[in-house]
């Protein structure tokens, strides 16, 4: 059985590790393709080497362009490798337009997709992102969502569960599994890893910092916006960390905003998988607008300010151990509101070795 497995963004690398290793355990053939949509070392080749991740068969080498650029390339490069590769099933991940690509190559080419990450929304259209899943879950055959919400959404949109512990369905019977949600194996496995290693930023004390991720074109782009959220961050009572990701350096180059990071904000390099998990692990509160970081904060019990008007996570704002906060002059009251009680939030990303049943549904269903 040959599976082909579509990657290209840091999301995308933690959530294939785990599943990579459980398709090899299993005795399945993986394919391995990097379409090159992140390709700065930090952002990638890092990835591969702390998650042990293989060596992708084929690096396509897309890099950076406009959305409808850069998912052309993808789209026309995926669709000869997919030809010469003649694979079981396509494999993507998650809601970047690396997974668009692949998911649209193999609907194309008439092969079976699978999307790990299925059902979420944001319900805001401006989004890239909620187009990609939208799209995605429309295309492919077998949809393995993380959560409740995720499958209450697909049912919404007249996608059928398929049935559970019924023995293999039917190929190609378009329908959806809840099967919990592989980042959370993931990052269990690294957390224990950076457990071992040390703290990032030695000379800031733990818990005594406030780690923050910005590069959403909707906080980046406009520089009144990107400005707004700089000024609030320096309003901090504390230190603020800010890795900053290739998209937000090009946009705070671009308006001459580099020399406004002063303290208490301090701006550094991008983080590598280890150090990013080590770096949320130790922090106050966790403010960002990255869907995968929400996640990881509320895995790794650090409370989380989403720098947005809505989440695709909507099950992290139930217990209030993520805040939304939709305007930089908000933020330091939503900051106030984080949990201080001690109580550990809710089990909600599935139960167990999740990327176990995660390549069990796909082998039942090929």
């Amino acid at each position: 059985m040959r599976l082909l497995t579509v990657v290209g963004a840091r999301p995308q690398f933690v959530k294939a590790a785990p599943v990579s290793r459980e398709l090899a355990r299993q005795g399945l053939n993986e394919i391995l393709v990097h379409t090159g949509q992140h390709y700065d070392c930090n952002m990638s080749e890092q990835f591969f080497r702390e998650l042990d991740l293989p060596v992708p068969r084929h690096h396509l080498g897309i890099g950076s362009a406009d959305h409808g650029a850069q998912t052309g390339r993808m789209l026309e490069a995926l669709e000869t490798v997919m030809l010469a590769e003649k694979p079981d099933a396509v494999l993507v991940y998650g809601d970047t337009n690396s997974t668009l690509a692949g998911a649209l190559a193999a609907a194309k080419l008439n092969l079976s997709g699978i999307h790990i990450e299925a059902g979420l929304r944001s319900f805001n259209r401006s989004m890239p992102e909620e187009i990609n899943r939208i799209v995605v879950d429309h295309v492919c055959g077998l949809l393995l969502a993380p959560t409740a919400a995720a499958c209450s959404n697909l049912r919404a949109e007249g996608i059928p569960e398929l049935p559970k512990d019924a023995g293999p369905v039917q190929r190609r019977d378009l329908g959806f599994i809840r099967a919990g949600d592989v980042m959370k194996d993931a990052l269990l496995d690294a957390a224990k890893i950076a457990a071992q290693s040390h703290h990032p930023f030695p000379d800031l004390p733990k818990k005594q910092y406030y780690l923050v991720s910005i590069h959403r074109p909707a906080n980046t782009d406009d520089p009144q916006v990107l400005g707004a959220w700089i000024e609030a961050l320096k309003a901090a009572d504390l230190p603020v960390v800010l890795p900053l990701h290739p998209r937000t350096r090009a946009c705070a180059e671009r308006f001459q905003f580099l020399e406004r990071f002063v303290p208490p904000l301090r701006a550094v390099e991008p983080l590598g998988y280890l150090a990013m998990i080590a770096a949320q692990r130790d922090a106050k509160a966790i403010l960002t607008d990255s869907g995968g970081v929400q996640k990881e904060a509320y895995l790794l019990g650090v409370p989380c300010v989403t720098l947005r008007t809505e989440t695709e996570w909507v099950e992290t704002l139930a217990d209030g151990w993520n805040q939304l906060c939709p305007s930089p002059d908000l933020l330091w009251n939503c900051v106030a509101r984080i949990p201080g009680n001690g109580v550990a939030p809710a089990a909600i990303f599935g139960e167990g070795r999740i990327s176990e049943r995660v390549v069990r549904c796909i082998i039942d269903w090929l």
